[in-house]
């Protein structure tokens, strides 16, 4: 399958390469879209690999299918972390399947789930609704207790996970009144670095939080697009919507202070913008380095930021 996107960077490699060399820092769009269905674009959900650790940054609809997707049984069952923006349900729709399907090929460990206040009792609500499944497979396929635990926690602003040489701090970002807390994540691994924003609107203070970043990801809602294809009524209802994104021109200012190596957009709002949509607006305020985020886009970083497609593995 074929999918269409805007990249400035300077090489290409490919992942068997890129994999295996020290002191990278690899990121992977798994999903790219928004609450609406899209075979194109699966909910929002970003993949770090860094040495041998392993985290997935939101579960939006489809992450484990991508997860299987590219990594077959290892991928899907050697996570060692999620951590979650916040609470809105396109962005936590997956985490039951990244949850409880993984035990089922094998996963043995418990699962580390963190994320703003409200994680943990999502959490113990997600466990008591999965009972009868839990413990029917405990009696009847014997797999273990342990591979089906979830070690949740509310995680204030600060590190929320490190191990490896990764850290990963989480930062309050701004995605409306109604939708606090959420949270920007900075990732940091051996030299190298990236922000990923969650859903956010411009926000002064993500400007301090992401400087001297490698990579900075953002998502982003097209006003335009939004105005002309949204399924949404009510005028006013929009305009709650559109204050509670970033736009491409408020995004290109941001990139422009920050100033990465890449800049990234993800979770592409609403589902019909295309990449023209974004990157005209964009360069209203920002030159640099820009790529418009797919599913399974992969961003290398090190000496040279670098980004290719995912391969995938046949099923098996």
């Amino acid at each position: 399958m074929m999918r269409a996107t805007a990249i400035a960077v300077l090489l290409v490699l490919p992942l068997t390469m890129a994999a295996r060399q020290p002191g990278r820092l690899q990121l992977t769009l798994l999903g790219t879209g928004n609450p609406r269905p899209n075979l194109e674009r699966f909910g929002p959900s970003l993949l770090v690999e860094a040495g041998r650790q392993r985290v997935l940054i939101d579960a939006g609809r489809g992450a484990a299918q991508r997860l299987f997707e590219i990594g077959q049984r290892e991928l899907l069952t050697g996570l060692d972390a999620v951590l979650l923006t916040h609470l809105h349900s396109d962005h936590t729709v997956g985490l039951p399947d990244v949850w409880l399907t993984p035990w089922i090929f094998g996963r043995a460990r418990s699962l580390a789930l963190v994320g703003p206040p409200g994680t943990g009792d999502m959490a113990r609500h997600l466990m008591a609704a999965y009972q009868w499944d839990i413990q029917t497979r405990l009696r009847d396929e014997g797999f273990p207790a342990d591979g089906v635990r979830l070690d949740a926690r509310d995680a204030p602003a600060g590190v929320a996970w490190e191990k490896g040489g990764l850290r990963v701090t989480a930062f309050p970002v701004d995605h409306g009144a109604y939708a606090s807390p959420a949270y920007g994540y900075r990732i940091d691994f051996e030299g190298r670095s990236a922000f990923v924003s969650g859903d956010m609107r411009f926000d002064e203070r993500v400007v301090e939080y992401a400087k001297g970043v490698d990579v900075l990801v953002t998502e982003v809602i097209s006003p335009e697009v939004e105005a002309r294809r949204a399924q949404v009524p009510d005028p006013k209802a929009l305009e709650r919507i559109l204050a509670r994104h970033i736009s491409p021109e408020q995004a290109g200012t941001l990139f422009a202070r920050v100033k990465p190596r890449l800049a990234v957009y993800t979770h592409v709002v609403p589902s019909p913008t295309t990449a023209e949509d974004l990157i005209g607006p964009t360069r209203r305020t920002y030159s640099g380095p820009l790529a418009v985020g797919h599913d399974l886009l992969t961003i290398v970083i090190g000496d040279t930021v670098d980004t290719f497609p995912r391969r995938t593995l046949s099923d098996k």
